[in-house]
């Protein structure tokens, strides 16, 4: 009953996190400055009688507190509205991009974890030594390089001076229409911005993975261990690693809730259609629906990720739900 209870509670305050931010989600794009609608008018040239048209499709000549209704009824119903520019639901935008982004994203994130995890675990145990120090130090750099100048620097030498790798786009024009063929030529698109990534990525992990080693290597049942004579083996990943794993949920908890943002800069700079681009056209032409459906998704997903690791932690630490 106690774990159940603890899930119960973790469960509404994810339930009342959303709706605060679906409630944020929709004061932050009525309080920004410019007008969406008439930008759009004017690149268009349409006639005043075709702009209120528009101004009553979005509802936006209602008064707020009637779109606050409708926004709310209609987000939990699973409409977000439809985009200023594309026309489209803002639902099947994002389900065009979603699986360049899952593929992109969800792939650099794994790479990153388990790079970082295992260069982590090897730091901790060699502390001090030159591996921890040129681990940590390449794990700092890569981590505090900006994101567009490692990906214009790939680019300019894999892409243009050696040409191994296409400068732009998720798949080739056209596309290869073999399944083999085609999954060859978009991992070969993939290659130089999951590189970026994970670069930029593991150096966190590591840093995690090798502070939470530290700190459970220094406890007395570790001490025993090897005053038994257990091979370290044994004791770095038998002992230890599971206590170490606690801090290290949160965080790989959080890299997964976040992979739907997509990688903004990433995507840009390799012209990935992703979400992470999608975003970054919705700020330019002010598409205020789309950025507030992609963000109310990001969000969900960022809570939901939290309620998992807390579900996790429940199991790996059974002092959590009691708690």
């Amino acid at each position: 009953m106690g774990f159940l209870s603890f899930l119960a509670k973790k469960v509404i305050f994810a339930a009342v996190t959303i709706l605060i931010i679906m409630t944020l989600n929709f004061a932050i794009f009525r309080l920004m400055p410019g007008d969406p609608i008439a930008m759009l008018a004017d690149q268009i040239r349409l006639r005043p009688e075709q702009v209120q048209r528009l101004y009553e499709l979005f509802g936006l000549g209602k008064p707020l507190w009637e779109q606050y209704v409708l926004y709310m009824s209609q987000t939990l119903q699973g409409f977000l509205g439809y985009s200023y520019y594309t026309q489209h639901p803002v639902t099947q935008d994002i389900m065009d991009r979603l699986p360049n982004t899952l593929l992109l994203v969800g792939t650099s994130t794994i790479i990153s974890i388990v790079i970082g995890m295992v260069i982590g675990i090897v730091a901790a145990a060699k502390r001090g030594s030159a591996v921890d120090v040129g681990a940590i130090s390449f794990g700092f750099l890569g981590n505090s390089v900006p994101t567009f100048w490692l990906g214009l620097l790939l680019l300019l030498i894999f892409g243009v001076n050696l040409q191994w790798f296409p400068l732009r786009g998720t798949t080739s024009v056209p596309a290869p229409t073999e399944p083999i063929a085609l999954v060859l030529d978009i991992m070969w698109h993939m290659a130089l911005p999951t590189l970026v990534l994970v670069i930029i990525q593991f150096g966190g992990f590591a840093l995690i993975m090798r502070a939470a080693m530290m700190d459970v290597l220094t406890e007395d049942y570790i001490t025993l261990a090897r005053a038994k004579g257990v091979e370290e083996r044994s004791v770095l990943y038998k002992h230890a690693l599971r206590n170490a794993m606690l801090p290290m949920v949160t965080v790989i908890a959080l890299a997964f809730g976040f992979t739907l943002s997509g990688a903004l800069l990433t995507e840009t700079v390799f012209s990935w259609y992703g979400l992470g681009r999608y975003i970054w056209d919705a700020i330019l032409r002010q598409d205020f629906p789309a950025l507030q459906g992609i963000f109310f998704i990001i969000s969900v997903m960022v809570v939901a990720a939290n309620l998992i690791a807390d579900i996790v932690y429940g199991f790996l630490d059974p002092r959590v739900k009691h708690d």
